[in-house]
């Protein structure tokens, strides 16, 4: 028998940090396709987003969690227990922190949880392209004090710098294992899961600091016409007042209009077809605080 078969290796890792970090700009970029939101605004991820990368010898599930931040409703409470969760489910937890940042308090609470598990931690300092490298070794050493982490790596997830360095630690803290997805396959999470965060993420950039995170988005439809080679989807908007409707519509129906304009490049380089894309906006008030619309719209508390 010949035994020299090269061993394969597969975790899942956690990427864990305060929100607005680069946690999913991180994992786009070590995906290669954009699979995780991406907001200048804090709590932009709402539900672990799966990301899946194949190499030749290994297969690394990477875990985008919500940023972990103190509770403010019933959906920051769903969002804080999928964050802590993830924590004891994975084989490496990558804790990222932001270079232009310091540490205080959001740091502290996070690096709080960690004292009860047992998981390999890394510390990756992200946005390293923003501070003099000078900057950086003083970071490192503050962060050496508070914690005993397995590994510290500095990157930019943004420019690329330094993430296949992390890529190569990562595997020799994974196990050996099999391929859990096939080598073609980058999420876990349906098609439609995808196009709703799509939208979303337009329309949080539209309308900056107008609309806070009282958004949600609802696909009512999403179908291939077997006639031609165009995906019709059709999705709500939901916020919670109807001033924040009178925004998202836009005069005219001008803001409306450029989110789906925008949203819709991208969900046609997800699905490779054309699509033709029809929005709705609709108020559902105090959605956040309320378990059955919560459900409706995917957070779903018994899963974690």
């Amino acid at each position: 028998m010949n035994n020299t078969a090269q061993e394969h290796k597969s975790g899942f890792i956690s990427i864990i940090g305060r929100p607005n970090v680069g946690k999913s700009t991180f994992l786009n970029r070590v995906i290669g396709q954009k699979i995780a939101i991406m907001s200048d605004k804090p709590q932009t991820t709402r539900n672990k987003v799966q990301g899946v990368l194949t190499t030749n010898d290994a297969q690394f599930i990477f875990i985008d969690t919500p940023g972990i931040h103190k509770p403010k409703h019933k959906l920051g409470d769903f969002m804080m227990k999928v964050a802590q969760n993830t924590l004891k489910e994975v084989d490496v937890v990558l804790f990222m922190v932001n270079a232009e940042e310091g540490y205080g308090r959001g740091e502290e609470f996070i690096l709080e949880k960690f004292q009860s598990i047992r998981t390999p931690i890394f510390l990756v300092i992200n946005k390293i392209d923003q501070v003099h490298p000078d900057e950086l070794l003083t970071i490192i050493e503050s962060y050496k004090e508070k914690y005993n982490f397995s590994e510290i790596i500095p990157i930019s997830a943004l420019e690329g710098n330094n993430v296949e360095t992390l890529l190569e630690q990562i595997k020799k803290y994974i196990p050996e294992g099999p391929q859990y997805y096939p080598a073609d396959q980058v999420t876990d999470h349906p098609e439609r899961f995808i196009v709703s965060e799509l939208i979303r993420e337009k329309a949080l950039h539209l309308t900056r600091e107008e609309i806070p995170h009282s958004l949600a988005v609802l696909i009512d439809k999403m179908e291939r016409r077997d006639d031609k080679d165009v995906v019709h989807v059709m999705a709500t908007i939901i916020v919670e007042r109807d001033s924040q409707k009178g925004i998202v519509i836009g005069k005219q129906g001008k803001m409306l209009k450029e989110i789906g304009q925008r949203a819709r490049i991208d969900i046609e380089n997800l699905l490779g077809s054309k699509v033709f894309l029809e929005l709705w906006v609709k108020v559902q008030k105090d959605w956040r605080n309320k378990m059955s619309q919560l459900r409706d719209f995917g957070f779903r508390e018994d899963e974690y």
